[in-house]
């Protein structure tokens, strides 16, 4: 843990000050629980009894809850103090370890999914994002924005490596400890819950909203940025809708099932992946620079979702491997980029229900998509939705291009 702190110390750009620490330290725990249980999670509800059409409904309710709760944030959350706020989502991670790791038929599973703050995703869908993307955007401005950003993608993306790494670790005990798999999956989920209480613990100790003398930069609902940001928010729908059908749980259970990976050399892939992640998203600020926001969330993506269907019609697991490392390298690269662009079209006081309203689809528009694929996976349609989600996210750039190419930036 002290490791991990240093290393976010490390990662913070002078210009932000320290009010951005807990926020990147906090994000890299939470990552470590959300890289491991994406891998785990189809594992141990397969253990469980469940089927796949069950793990993808599973999957639609835990980003179906995270969309609404991030809507509640977007309209009301301006009425309390974030860090009451994120006291009480450390609060909820903790439960929903807790409550994973008691329950074992589908109904109850199914209502703590949608109730708690798992992430079976790559990317971050919880009611944390909007709360934490709104302080960090009042940390830094213009390109120390987008370089916080990215640090703050990055710090993710490098610790849901790890955690995912650690997925390996049940088959371990089972193997040295002579420990039964089912304890040591929900070994897993208790450990979950124990980074939620110390992600609370990290906002309990952050000192309290400062208040805002400034009435202008008070934190507001959507006004005067509002069609920007409704249009955002739908394009974003098509690509999160995309990102559904690949989600990391399901792209386990994909691997799995086509290749016959073990839970060992899954997380080990999964480590690779979010290594390049890790590293796209740490030069997206430089390539930004030079490219600009938009062009940089554009035009990284589209070969990385060519990739992506190429490698779901290959027939060997090595060819399908180098694709899917090659799109890791170069698919998150747009995600400290989209933040600092929204960030950046918006005024201040809008910054956190902008947040929310544009991360809606993340979780929103994701969980539909799911349980889609979970039925194209049982039905023996192995290679449909990872060339389906490469096909919408093709359109989903071009059409962001087109739609934006020329909106002026309220904070350069």
């Amino acid at each position: 843990m002290t490791t991990l702190r240093a290393f976010s110390l490390r990662l913070r750009a002078p210009e932000t000050g320290a009010g951005a620490s807990p926020l990147l330290f906090a994000r890299g725990l939470r990552a470590i629980g959300d890289g491991y249980l994406a891998v785990l999670l189809p594992v141990y509800l397969l253990a469980l009894g469940l089927d796949t059409l069950q793990i993808g409904v599973i999957a639609t309710a835990t980003l179906l809850g995270s969309a609404l709760s991030t809507i509640a944030i977007g309209v009301w959350g301006h009425r309390w103090s974030s860090r009451g706020l994120l006291q009480a989502a450390g609060l909820l991670m903790a439960a929903t370890g807790v409550g994973f790791a008691g329950c074992t038929s589908f109904w109850p599973l199914l209502g703590v999914a949608f109730i708690g703050t798992l992430n079976p995703s790559a990317g971050d869908v919880s009611v944390f994002l909007p709360l934490e993307h709104a302080r960090l955007a009042g940390v830094a401005r213009g390109e120390a924005r987008t370089a916080l950003f990215a640090r703050y993608s990055t710090i993710g993306a490098l610790c849901a490596a790890l955690g995912a790494l650690a997925a390996g670790l049940p088959d371990w005990l089972v193997q040295h400890a002579q420990a039964a798999r089912l304890d040591a999956l929900r070994g897993m989920f208790l450990a979950y819950a124990a980074i939620g209480l110390v992600v609370w613990a990290i906002y309990r100790a952050t000192p309290a909203d400062r208040p805002v003398a400034d009435e202008a930069m008070r934190a507001a609902p959507l006004t005067a940025s509002r069609r920007i940001v409704v249009r955002l928010a739908a394009l974003f729908s098509v690509d999160a809708f995309a990102g559904g059908l690949i989600i990391n749980a399901l792209m386990s259970l994909w691997l799995l099932q086509r290749f016959g990976l073990s839970l060992a050399q899954a997380g080990a892939f999964f480590f690779w992946t979010g290594l390049l992640s890790a590293a796209s998203q740490f030069a997206a600020p430089r390539v930004a620079r030079r490219f600009g926001l938009l062009n940089t969330m554009v035009f990284t993506h589209i070969p990385s979702s060519v990739c992506l269907i190429v490698a779901a019609l290959v027939p060997s697991l090595p060819a399908a491997l180098a694709l899917l490392l090659v799109r890791s390298a170069l698919s998150q690269m747009d995600v400290p980029t989209r933040s600092a662009y929204v960030m950046s079209v918006v005024t201040p006081p809008e910054r956190a229900a902008a947040a929310s309203f544009t991360a809606v689809p993340r979780s929103l528009a994701a969980s539909l998509s799911p349980s889609i694929a979970g039925a194209l996976l049982a039905a023996g349609w192995l290679a449909l939705p990872l060339v389906a989600c490469g096909v919408l996210k093709i359109a989903y750039d071009l059409t962001l291009w087109h739609a934006c190419r020329n909106e002026p930036l309220n904070d350069p």
